[in-house]
């Protein structure tokens, strides 16, 4: 497979993009913390891709990304008001909210009856996100690898493994983000990141 390079300022690079994931493809991009791939979250077969491409333990669920917390019902049944409170107050941000799936997503994105969701805070990613709708995207790197930081840092891990990399600079986070678990109450942090606990707390009690 050879891996394309698209700048984002290409004309064409967001329609191309979503061709190649209506087509099974997996694409690159940058988000708010650091690169990510992606594969469309109705297609089961590629999102088994996204394990296999990185490596990666079919323990280790796959989050699904946003264009905005209006499409939080797409992917979640029955959220906890506090996860609503969350996603209005922090997204897009670098939040993860674990919340219950709907049973009609791909099992391949979790062996549990959860998944991590959240809306990322750059301009390329929201425009993909838009136009192709909810994606499951994993960080781009081998497993036990680093984070991809640029379009460059893909390639030396994932060339040849990829569709695509839509090249949108350097991401301006280089911590993955804060992931919460919104059925525990009160919500209860599963991985540290660039929010703070104490305000994730007040946020998920606020009135």
């Amino acid at each position: 497979m050879n891996t394309q390079v698209l700048p984002a300022s290409a004309p064409d690079a967001i329609a191309r993009a979503v061709d190649l994931l209506q087509r099974g493809g997996i694409v690159a991009m940058p988000t708010d913390t650091v690169y990510g791939i992606g594969a469309l979250l109705t297609d089961a077969a590629a999102i088994e891709r996204l394990y296999a491409v990185k490596g990666r333990e079919h323990t280790k669920s796959i989050a699904v990304l946003l264009a905005g917390a209006d499409d939080l019902p797409l992917v979640a049944q029955n959220a906890s008001p506090a996860a609503l409170r969350l996603a209005q107050h922090f997204w897009p941000g670098a939040l993860t909210l674990v919340v219950p799936r709907l049973p009609s997503l791909p099992s391949a994105l979790s062996q549990t009856n959860t998944v991590g969701v959240r809306v990322p805070n750059h301009p390329l990613a929201l425009q993909l996100l838009t136009a192709s709708g909810p994606l499951a995207v994993t960080s781009a790197n081998r497993s036990g690898q680093p984070d991809a930081l640029t379009a460059q840092d893909v390639l030396a891990q994932l060339d040849g493994r990829i569709d695509l990399v839509l090249d949108g600079g350097s991401t301006p986070g280089a911590v993955p983000s804060t992931v919460v678990d919104t059925i525990a109450s009160p919500p209860r942090i599963l991985r540290p990141g660039p929010i703070r606990a104490a305000d994730i707390l007040a946020a998920s009690q606020a009135a």
